[in-house]
This record gives structure tokens, sequence and C-alpha cells, in this order.
């Protein structure tokens, strides 16, 4: 791993602290004796190599060494198709020609083999048209039709009509009221019968299936410490809160956890209402008293601990947690909260059963920001002027005795490139700070709906998209129901709170959120 030199500015303009005369001020520099800085800070910095990762070519696997935080699927196939047998396309779009969903389901088909799904090319009932005033209707239609041939729809692509507002109603049919996993489109899109679209939608549709686009070679091979060696589930939480002014509104929670060990690509999702601007998550453990069967146990960690159980055959032996959305301020309150929970959730399935637990929090909200120190050294930035993906500092701007690093793991695009924090508050696994640097960096790169590296690890990514769709769930509700809780105390609107809507089991089972 190279080590350089990179700047570190805490604001946006080192101008302000010229600006505002810091080192004048005799309050400041005369009382307390504090100097301050008017240019960026110096600090080192390291580059963490791009992982290996692993697809399919035609009768063999082959691998890719990404470049700059990015690579291509060309003559590539994904690493796990998925198979679908039972599909259709509904088209709420007026705008239109009759003959563009045809082409474009024909085009998108045919991009998903080309890259390794098995996509049967005859859908289930004919590619339709309908009225979208009518959209529920259309869905409920279109799940009735294939339940009388038997058969269970695998996937129903959708052209949304071309006024927005549609997106959120069609989720909540789909996968709380039909079970149906879904993709949508937009108009605009499916008219240009683009070939890279194809691409990026075959991506998200693979993973809505089952499939596994790319896995790293590291994880095949296992050779990731404390990851590969013994069963673990690598959980991803995060907890979105409603605007401002939406009283009414609940926080949404949502917690990810890896379902195929040792790859770490699949991810199964679940989602939970609680009360307004509630950060800590309510929902990881719970337990009632219940009058014929005594104490049930409940929650999100548990029941993603039997689906792991489940799905690979073996329990897990470690635990990391990525909980994003946490201020510093919180620290002590959620990790108390949520590690208790997580213990009490493994100690429900199994006396005794404690594997330890490795709890990173995963911040995006900060101002530090990092610059190569030479712009004029092309080996130092990428294309866009920043710093390299994979750069990660861990002294002078960090804390001086607890474990946080800064890594930037993606590409930049356009302006400054902004590192994640990641700030681990407990760990039983004793990860060394190049180990756990590694695993991150690593799994930044299997985002599964893009071929590029990700800003944040994806477990947490996963989490924040899944708390998204959650909200649309209940839009509609607070939406008619108006914002009644302005009058209300925070009590009473903590006793208020309803639960979502129940995801349907063959959607959970599949990363529908993606």
């Amino acid at each position: 791993m190279a080590v350089l030199k990179i700047f570190c500015a805490f604001i946006c303009n080192c101008a302000m602290a010229r600006t505002n005369a810091y080192n004048e001020d005799t309050l400041v520099n005369k009382e307390f004796g504090i100097q301050v800085a008017d240019g960026l800070t110096s600090v080192d910095a390291r580059i963490l190599p791009a992982p290996m990762l692993k697809y399919h070519e035609t009768g063999r696997e082959a691998s890719v060494n990404p470049g700059f935080g990015q690579w291509n699927m060309i003559n590539k196939k994904m690493f796990n198709g998925g198979r679908v047998e039972v599909w259709t396309c509904v088209n709420f779009s007026t705008r239109l020609n009759r003959d563009v969903p045809f082409q474009f389901c024909q085009g998108l088909v045919d991009m998903c083999n080309s890259k390794g799904m098995v996509f049967n090319p005859r859908p289930v009932i004919p590619i339709s048209s309908s009225n979208p005033n009518q959209i529920e209707k259309a869905l409920v239609d279109v799940h009735n039709r294939t339940a009388q041939q038997g058969k269970q729809l695998q996937m129903l692509i959708i052209i949304l009509p071309d006024v927005s507002g549609s997106y959120g109603r069609i989720k909540r049919v789909c996968e709380t009221e039909l079970g149906i996993v879904s993709q949508c489109c937009q108009p605009r899109q499916a008219s240009r019968l683009n070939m890279q679209y194809f691409e990026n939608v075959a991506l998200k549709i693979n993973v809505k299936v089952g499939g596994r686009n790319t896995v790293l070679v590291d994880a095949v091979q296992k050779r990731i410490p404390l990851v590969t060696d013994r069963p673990t589930i690598i959980f991803g939480a995060d907890v979105t809160h409603p605007q401002p002014g939406e009283d009414s509104s609940p926080s949404i929670a949502a917690v990810v956890a890896s379902m195929d060990w040792p790859e770490v690509t699949k991810y199964r999702g679940l989602v939970s209402a609680q009360a307004h601007h509630e950060e800590i998550i309510q929902d990881l453990y719970k337990s009632t008293q219940d009058p014929q069967r005594g104490l049930v146990h409940g929650g999100m960690i548990r029941e993603l601990l039997i689906a792991f159980r489940r799905s690979t055959n073996f329990k897990p032996h470690r635990i990391i947690f990525y909980r994003d959305g946490v201020s510093e301020g919180q620290f002590s309150q959620v990790l108390l909260h949520e590690m208790n929970a997580i213990r009490q959730a493994c100690a429900s399935l199994e006396e005794g059963y404690a594997p330890p637990v490795t709890f990173v929090v995963v911040q995006k909200r900060h101002h530090t920001r990092l610059f190569p120190a030479d712009h004029n050294r092309r080996d130092l930035t990428d294309r866009s002027g920043n710093i390299l993906p994979g750069t990660v500092v861990d002294t002078h701007i960090c804390h001086p005795t607890e474990f946080d690093f800064y890594l930037n793991s993606h590409a930049g695009i356009q302006g400054t490139s902004r590192p994640t924090h990641y700030h681990v508050l407990y760990d039983e696994n004793r990860f060394t700070a190049d180990g756990l640097q590694v695993l991150t960096n690593n799994l930044c790169y299997t985002y599964a709906r893009c071929t590029r590296s990700v800003s944040i690890v994806p477990p947490a990514y996963y989490a924040h998209l899944a708390a998204f769709r959650a909200r649309y769930y209940i839009e509609d509700e607070t939406s008619a129901g108006g914002s009644t809780g302005g009058s209300r105390s925070t009590a009473e609107r903590s006793l208020a709170i309803r639960p979502l809507p129940v995801i349907k089991d063959n959607v959970k089972d599949v990363m529908f959120y993606c």
C-alpha cells in the first residue's frame, strides 16, 4: 500500500479563517492561546488496492481488476445469473408508441440473457398498456390473470406513467399486497432502447430474482481475514426521519444482513416504523408475553440470524454491524441500546450463544475534505482531479485513542469527493486497522446496482435504500390523513405509531429494494 501526503480541509473554504481573523481575536488568541491555521493540514494517507472481482466468460470464470474505482462488463457474465420463467410487462405511459413496450422488453430480455441470466423470452400473459389513473386495478388484474394459470409472477416490468408521483403506490401494492417483485422504468428511457440502460436494469433485475452480479475473488477463495475463515454475517442498519413539518409521520428503521457467506453479496432487508425522530432502532429485538405460548421472542436481528442459518446451514460465528446515520453525541446511547438488543437476540436463539460483534458507525455528514498534495501528479488523482479510490487516512485528523478512519472508496464524478468516516465503537473480533479498512474498501466494490465502487459500505447503503422504500408504503396514509401531530405531545405521537404494511415473504427473500 502506497503512503503519500495529502491535504485535509475541515472547512470548505480556508479563506474563511483569514477573513474572520481568528488569530487577531483577543479572546481566542491572547486569553486562550489558540492559534487557527489558515491553510490546509498535511496528513499521511495510504492507497488501498482495488479487489479482484469474479465474473464469468463463455464457459469459464473470469477475474476483473477495477481501475480508478470502475470497470465494465464487456464480454463478461454475471457470477450467478438468476432465472426468470414467469414475467410480463405493464405500460402506464400514454405517450409511447404502441410498439415501444414490446421492443423495450425484447431488448431488456436479450440483454439479461446475454449477461448470464436465464430469461424466458415469452411473457406469461401478453404485454399490456393500462390507464395511469387505474394503477391498482391494473396490478391486481395482472396478478389474478397470472394466478389463474397456476403460476407465481417472478418479475413484473412496469413502464411508469408520464406524470411522476405513482412510483410509491406501485411499490406498495406490489410488495405488501400482491407479493410481486417489480422493476420500474421511466418512459423516456424505455423509448430510447439504449444498450447501456438495458445493462444497468439487468443488474438490478438479477439481484431482485436471487442472482449475484459479481463476488470478491478473495471471498470465494476464503482469504478475507475474520470473515471467510468462519461463518460471518454482515449487517447494515439505518434510520430515516420525515421531512421537517411532517410531525405525524414516523421514523423508519431498516436492517439488512448478508445471506451468502463466504461471498457476502446477497442481503435480506427488513423495515420497521418507530417514534417520530427516534434514532435508536427499537425493533432490533423484542419479546412479548403470550398467554398460551409464554415468552415470545422477535425482532429484526433475530429474524435475520434465522434467515442466515436457513440460507447457509451455519449459525454466524461473527457479527459485523455497520450502523449509518448516528451523530457523535449519540454514540454511547445507540451503542448501549443496540448492542444489548443484538446480545438478547442471539441469546434468544440458543442458550450461551454470543458471537463476537464489531459495531461500526458510518458517517457521511461531516465537513472533512481530502485533496492531493500535488494536483499536477496524475498518479495521485482520478479523472475528476479528486483523490484516488481507496485513499484512507487514520492519523492526525482521527481520534487520538479510539479506532476510526476516513476512507474515500469511490471515484469522483463531479465536485469534491467526500470521504466516509468509519468509527468503531465496539470490536470483540479484534480487527487490525488494516483488516477492517481493507474489508470495508473491498465491500464497496460489490454494490449490485452499478459497475463502480461506491462511497459508503454496501450494507449501510442497502439499509438506506430499504428505509426509503418503506416510506413509500405509508406516504399515501400520511398525505390522506394530513399532518395532525403538531398539537400532540411526543409521547402521544409515539403511542400512535402504526406498523408498516407487511412485506410479502417472497419479496423479502430477494433484494427488492435495489
